[in-house]
């Protein structure tokens, strides 16, 4: 059992890396098998359903670590909108640095993909986008901001951290992450500025 246990981790594991670096179409079944060294018949008891049910376990392990980083962030700048967004930007930068600038967001990679594929994938994905930029929206409101403010901001916040995840892919630096941050929060500071001086 704990055999089965690890092989069926491993292939998670190896299908979240691999989709995060090509993406769900460029990663063969045969691929994920050899390098997670998960033996077929140990894989198909797993993931009857094959690729597509790895991928869905994949998307949902990928979604959980990312809800638990927002949540910790949040939870350390409770009150505190800019330094929470500056500590975002950061951790997706040290997250793109520590692998090289090969990862990519797996919910992005496969946001470009699936919809022509498999509705049920997609679903998942587009959920994920959905629970982090909710868990940003609930962050923002308890800084204060109005709720149509905060839905805008958090909006505006998940964009910018899935373009610069591809930007810092191409020119392999952590920079456009810093130079969003301080565009972000020069911004959301000026905007608090009139709102006081309208008052």
């Amino acid at each position: 059992m704990p055999r089965k246990t690890e092989a069926r981790s491993s292939a998670i594991a190896t299908a979240q890396r691999l989709f995060r670096i090509q993406g769900y179409t460029a990663t063969g079944l045969t691929q994920i098998l050899e390098e997670s060294g998960a033996p077929k018949g140990s894989f198909y008891f797993h993931f009857p359903r094959g690729k597509a049910q790895l991928a869905e376990e994949a998307i949902d392990h990928y979604i959980a670590a990312r809800l638990a980083v927002l949540r910790n962030i949040s939870a350390a700048t409770s009150g505190d909108a800019l330094t929470f967004v500056r500590q975002i930007f950061r951790a997706f930068a040290a997250e793109m640095v520590a692998s090289d600038f090969q990862y990519g967001c797996l919910m992005q990679n496969l946001a470009n993909e699936l919809p022509a594929l498999d509705a049920e994938l997609t679903a998942r994905v587009a959920r994920g986008f959905a629970d982090s930029t909710e868990i940003i929206v609930e962050h923002f409101k308890g800084c204060g901001f109005t709720s149509a403010r905060a839905s805008t901001c958090a909006a505006a916040l998940v964009a910018a951290l899935e373009g610069a995840r591809t930007i810092a892919r191409l020119e392999r630096t952590p920079a456009v992450f810093e130079a969003l941050a301080e565009v972000s929060i020069q911004g959301w500071a000026s905007s608090e500025d009139r709102a006081v001086a309208g008052h």
